[in-house]
């Protein structure tokens, strides 16, 4: 026979970690078509009734193309929230959709999720994005991009870097311009493994402390970015 005390301590628990998403705060929808087609959008997350359902807002429209038009009952959600907090964390949790409403707003509908997880940002988690970046070595800069990044570090490809002499802990700078919203985001960073490939060369590399800040900023942006 089961334990009713454990039951009960399991759904205060998933309630819990659902209330740290605060309504307004901003979700990612990854969903995916019968065909296997995935569409990975922003939303903004409205609020939810216990043991019923979730209410998110529809994503834009102009950014669904033609895959608004698998938007049904019962495809399958997974959402995605950040929590602002000291550290910062991530909630997720896998739904259905259960209906698309168009009064007062288009909103979504969800099935109340039967798990929620949550994982502190200050863990092992890696986020796979493409953010395109300049990177300072020496006094030369180059195109590249951050394939996956992680509080403490990231992989980057540098372009057409084939000529580079790059050694373990030489340090280099990783300058954003423009990434969903960020300006001129700037991180100090150290080498720590490099190998050739047909698009460039492919670095590990590691964060300074003192980009902590940035690296914290450009990570929330990450987790709940459309691209």
């Amino acid at each position: 026979m089961s334990d009713p005390s454990a039951k009960i301590e399991t759904v205060e628990r998933l309630n819990k970690n659902l209330a740290l998403l605060h309504p307004g705060s901003i979700v990612t929808l990854d969903m995916s078509t019968p065909a296997g087609q995935r569409g990975k959008f922003r939303s903004t997350f409205i609020g939810y009734l216990q043991k019923h359902y979730v209410l998110v807002q529809y994503p834009d429209s102009s950014k669904m193309g033609t895959f608004a038009k698998y938007i049904a009952p019962g495809m399958g959600v997974t959402v995605r929230g950040l929590i602002e907090g000291h550290e910062g964390a991530v909630v997720a949790f896998i739904s259905n959709i259960k209906m698309a409403i168009q009064i007062p707003s288009r909103i979504l509908v969800l099935e109340f999720p039967r798990e929620v997880s949550l994982q502190n940002l200050r863990g092992s988690m890696r986020i796979e994005t493409y953010i395109k970046a300049k990177t300072k070595i020496k006094e030369e800069y180059w195109g590249s991009v951050i394939s996956d990044i992680s509080v403490s570090g990231c992989k980057l490809m540098i372009t057409n870097g084939e000529k580079l002499t790059l050694t373990e802990d030489k340090p280099i700078e990783i300058i954003i311009e423009d990434f969903q919203g960020l300006k001129n985001l700037k991180l100090a960073a150290e080498i720590c493994n490099s190998r050739i490939q047909t698009a460039g060369v492919l670095l590990g590399v590691k964060f300074n402390d003192s980009s902590k800040s940035e690296v914290t900023k450009l990570l929330h942006e990450a987790v709940i970015s459309s691209s």
